[in-house]
């Protein structure tokens, strides 16, 4: 009897010590739909980031970039580079511009505002697209494995209401 004393409950101790275990399920499935949903919302930190990154490169005059970067803010490096002076101020401000959207994309994606997830997923798809223009296959291919991470987390968004929703009572 030694284990039921979590459970003190001298009538029927089976039947709290099946629910304290459908409880710890719960809670358990619940704190895995909260990761998902945290590291969806982080990739549009990675994102902005990275692409920051590959700004400096670029318009520092380096030959790499990284492929999760935005092509949009790499088109206005690589025709600003061909200008120089300030045409490469204006695409810093432009690149900062569009970086601190993505930015604002995550922190509002992470107060589980769903527009959020899915406008930052819509720009992210059309940037996607200019990476057909220049056929870079590593790029596209990040950008839909980038795309299915971010879905991944609105899913994660949307379960979660449900979860809480239909069990309030776990935390």
């Amino acid at each position: 009897m030694e284990e039921n004393r979590l459970f003190n409950n001298e009538q029927d101790p089976s039947i709290d010590r099946e629910q304290f275990l459908a409880n710890q399920k719960l809670m358990g499935d619940k704190m895995n739909l909260e990761r998902q949903f945290k590291s969806g919302a982080d990739w549009f930190f990675w994102i902005a980031g990275l692409s920051l990154i590959n700004t400096v490169i670029m318009l520092s005059g380096g030959g790499l970039n990284f492929v999760i970067g935005l092509g949009i803010t790499q088109l206005v490096d690589g025709i600003a580079g061909n200008f120089g002076g300030i045409a490469k101020f204006i695409a810093l401000g432009f690149d900062l511009f569009v970086a601190f959207a993505f930015v604002g994309f995550g922190l509002l994606a992470r107060k589980r505002y769903n527009w959020a997830f899915i406008l930052g997923m819509v720009f992210y798809a059309i940037d996607g697209l200019l990476f057909f223009l220049v056929f870079d296959l590593l790029a596209i291919g990040f950008h839909i494995f980038v795309l299915y991470c971010l879905f991944t987390g609105l899913r994660a968004n949307n379960r979660i209401r449900e979860f809480e929703q239909n069990s309030p009572m776990v935390m």
